[in-house]
């Protein structure tokens, strides 16, 4: 009976418009939209900032620049600088006025399947869970740590300054107009450039226990002040099996480039012997 009720009732409604039913459609519409897509509307709408990241970045990425934003650490987003195979940078400017840079790890790179060898072996890095974000997330927690490691043990290197999954925050090393200091392949070098690269490199193994692993003329400024090692991403405890390995690379590496600049060099053991202390 009360079936027959509930009919009737339904039978005696007006019937909808179509504009009615029009604005109902659209209701559902919306409400049909998933979380990630609602949060990715809200970013855009919340800063124009966001449109520098060319739509590369996924939700997850996004929401970590945006939670930076509210913690302080930075202001907004100027824009690109550069980009590579495993990461891009930024420019962006902190509450006071200062410029910082932030590098995204990418969330999805192949490239980092062949990085696991700086990872695996490293005694801080002992837990490694699956999965590309993960991935992510441990490299830049990974640069963030060795950087801090330099920067207390006193190596010239840009301040780090927070690390949220894969975003990492550090000090901008260039002008007030977002002009970066030019690297060493860049500049004009000299035989003192040459030795305070070694210096820096014997303050990193002994000091801060690291082997960047990764260096060349390319991650090194010349800067005002001297010469500063960035781009620790690689960088392993000199407790890693292939540390000394790669520190013999590293030599090997700048020794080529100064000497096609015709600066005179130390053969690749003797400069071995000098950064790790280990003279014979």
């Amino acid at each position: 009976m009360s079936a027959k009720f509930s009919t009737l009732e339904e039978d005696d409604r007006e019937p909808e418009l179509p504009e009615e039913k029009g604005h109902k459609a659209m209701a559902r519409a919306d409400r049909r939209l998933s979380q990630g897509e609602r949060e990715s509307r809200f970013l855009v709408k919340r800063s124009e900032d966001y449109q520098v990241f060319d739509n590369v970045f996924d939700v997850p990425t996004l929401m970590t620049i945006n939670q930076m934003v509210d913690d302080g650490i930075i202001k907004h987003v100027r824009g690109s600088l550069a980009a590579g195979k495993e990461s891009k940078v930024y420019i962006a400017e902190a509450p006071d006025g200062s410029l910082r840079i932030l590098k995204v790890y990418l969330t999805v790179s192949a490239e980092f399947k062949k990085r696991m060898q700086y990872i695996a072996g490293d005694p801080r890095f002992s837990d490694i869970k699956k999965g590309s974000r993960n991935l992510m997330t441990l490299w830049a927690k990974k640069e963030f740590k060795n950087m801090q490691a330099a920067h207390a043990a006193g190596v010239t290197v840009p301040a780090p300054i927070s690390v949220q999954k894969n975003v990492l925050a550090m000090e901008f090393i260039g002008d007030s107009e977002g002009n970066s200091t030019p690297s060493l392949v860049q500049s004009d070098v000299t035989r003192d450039d040459y030795l305070q690269l070694i210096g820096q490199m014997s303050l990193l193994y002994q000091k801060a226990r690291l082997v960047h692993a990764d260096l060349s003329e390319y991650n090194v400024f010349k800067t005002d002040k001297g010469i500063m090692l960035f781009d620790f991403g690689s960088a392993v405890d000199i407790q890693h099996p292939n540390s000394k390995q790669f520190l013999v690379r590293d030599v090997i590496n700048v020794n080529r480039f100064f000497a096609k600049r015709g600066i005179d060099v130390m053969d690749t053991a003797r400069a071995v012997e000098k950064i790790t202390g280990e003279t014979k």
